[in-house]
């Protein structure tokens, strides 16, 4: 069986002043599509430690924000749990060796670095998905697509998303595990545990 990996790299554009949700589901699907591979997984993953990758429902509808109503509504819930950044020393982060350290390496501002909601929020989320590939089709759901989030919202900017597809280019045979039998994973009581008790008469009486 002949095991194969590829991994492409994703460039994107974010647009600064709000935190930006990029839908990447087409360009996930066609570098599966291109890659050969029939069953295996396909892992999508930030290179960015204030973005995130998500699976999500498309809700189809945008606001003036050009957000979809439910990434606006999860936006709302981020920001209360982590409200935005804006008034010097309300994180912690960052301190004056961080700025400094930004400074060295080019940042073209202090203002930059006032991105500890995006680090914060990445933190919740996480910065990758795995998605399983099934027949050379992405098994994510009837409904589901990837979006790539960029959380840090003090500037425009760049960002790149990686994906490597791993995976066999045959079939795989019967995927039914126990004969496509629903496992039953409620609580199983013995007979002494649903057995009669007297004190169920106290109550009755009451």
């Amino acid at each position: 069986m002949e095991f194969k990996v590829v991994q492409k790299e994703i460039e994107l554009q974010s647009r600064g002043w709000i935190p930006t949700f990029h839908d990447i589901s087409k360009e996930v699907v066609e570098i599966v599509e291109q890659s050969g591979i029939k069953n295996g997984t396909c892992a999508v993953v930030s290179h960015h430690t204030t973005c995130s990758v998500m699976i999500q429902e498309c809700s189809h509808d945008l606001n003036t924000f050009d957000l979809e109503y439910l990434q606006q509504d999860l936006l709302n819930i981020m920001r209360k749990l982590i409200p935005d950044y804006t008034e010097e020393h309300q994180y912690n982060h960052p301190g004056p060796i961080h700025l400094q350290f930004g400074r060295y390496v080019n940042e073209p501002g202090n203002y930059t670095s006032m991105n500890t909601d995006g680090h914060l929020r990445s933190v919740f989320f996480g910065r990758s998905e795995v998605i399983t590939i099934k027949d050379g089709k992405l098994d994510a759901g009837e409904f589901a697509h990837i979006y790539f989030i960029d959380w840090d919202h003090v500037r425009a900017r760049r960002r790149q998303v990686n994906v490597t597809v791993m995976g066999t280019t045959e079939d795989v045979g019967d995927r039914k595990y126990n004969n496509g039998e629903v496992v039953n994973t409620l609580p199983k009581f013995t007979e002494e545990e649903n057995a009669y008790d007297p004190h169920f008469d106290l109550q009755q009486q009451r």
